[in-house]
């Protein structure tokens, strides 16, 4: 069985935290502090509870100055690699800015600390109560490590104001209004780190999900700008073509599919069980030379028996005059961490730029 990701915080993890920082602050309680997180309720904590449970712990054997604190764990940390799925997974030390650092008269010590701790332990989340109680402020902020020297610092600046970053506290504001973001986003388009420019793609599709027709606009402004710049507007459409939007499809030549013919389009059993896979099958073909943007959308039965669609990605090509392309592909009905299936009818759907062409129901049974 797969390790659970809150796994990582385990026995061996604490120890170590505690020695490297008694290893800086002798008077550090490491036997109790260990045995204080991993009270009675450890093993009923999902990731985000224990990180939260080590960073209240820390708060209880770090002296109660909070200046006197951050400075232990700023001796501590430094000797951190800056892989921190590898060293340590150590975004207690970023929460513990969160939980304790917010009071005006410790914001520059926290800001410093959070720009010091991203490199080994991304800041992405503790950022956020800053920007909420605090936005113009921090904002201004962003921008500064923007232009950091520092790749980790800027692919903070980015990664921390997401409207909607995924396990994180959502910026309800930038939801509404996501032009604070922009000029961050407009700095780092063309930043040499792949790292950086992800995040700014994320960022934007985060943003197209409430502002759909702003990001498609931006895509059509930033596109064909370099290399770098039209990877960042592709993987920041991806949401916008998923669903179909019509100015997004145009960007990358995905117009209207009424050229292109769907034929064949079957699955080779009418029962599948969960735990299961099946194949489908189909052609694709064209009078006239054409860009092609092929997808299948299966309906899932839900645990309250109502069905919600979830899009695949099969290809995008480019059909030649007269050319046509035959596929078999392969779904599997296996349960993820992510989606659980659920016996009912469910149905295929074949996606040619975002038309439907062509729908079959099949049966989702239980698993054996």
């Amino acid at each position: 069985m797969a390790e659970l990701l809150k796994d990582i915080y385990n026995y061996d993890h604490l120890r170590k935290l505690a020695t490297d920082i008694q290893g800086v602050y002798a008077p550090f309680a490491a036997d109790e502090f260990v045995s204080s997180v991993m009270d009675e309720t450890w093993e009923g904590l999902e990731l985000k509870g224990r990180m939260r449970q080590i960073t209240l712990n820390l708060g209880k054997y770090l002296p109660a100055d909070y200046p006197q604190a951050v400075g232990i764990i700023n001796k501590a940390i430094a000797a951190y690699g800056t892989d921190w799925m590898v060293e340590g997974f150590c975004m207690y030390f970023p929460d513990f800015v969160e939980v304790y650092g917010q009071d005006e008269q410790h914001w520059d010590i926290s800001i410093a600390a959070l720009a010091r701790y991203t490199p080994h332990c991304s800041s992405e989340f503790a950022v956020r109560p800053f920007i909420i109680n605090h936005e113009e402020r921090m904002m201004a902020q962003m921008n500064a490590w923007a232009k950091s020297d520092n790749f980790h610092v800027r692919r903070l600046a980015s990664e921390g104001c997401r409207p909607a970053l995924p396990w994180a506290q959502a910026l309800p504001s930038f939801k509404k209004d996501p032009s604070p973001v922009l000029p961050i986003l407009e700095q780092l388009k063309n930043d040499p780190e792949l790292y950086v420019r992800r995040s700014v793609a994320n960022n934007l599709n985060d943003i197209s999900k409430t502002h759909p027709d702003l990001v498609a606009k931006l895509a059509q402004d930033w596109y064909g700008e370099n290399e770098y710049v039209d990877w960042i507007v592709k993987h920041a459409c991806r949401t916008l073509l998923k669903k179909g939007h019509r100015g997004a499809l145009a960007i990358f030549g995905f117009h209207d599919a009424g050229d292109v013919t769907a034929g064949g389009f079957a699955i080779d059993t009418q029962t599948v069980a969960i735990g299961g896979s099946f194949n489908f099958s189909f052609t694709v073909s064209t009078l006239q030379a054409a860009k092609v943007r092929l997808e299948y959308a299966i309906d899932f039965v839900k645990a309250n028996g109502k069905r919600s669609r979830k899009i695949f990605q099969i290809s995008e090509i480019q059909l030649k005059v007269h050319e046509t392309k035959h596929y078999r592909k392969s779904h599997s009905f296996a349960n993820l961490s992510t989606r659980k299936h659920y016996p009912g009818t469910h149905s295929i759907c074949l996606v040619v730029n975002s038309t439907e062409r062509g729908t079959l129901d099949f049966e989702l049974a239980p698993q054996k």
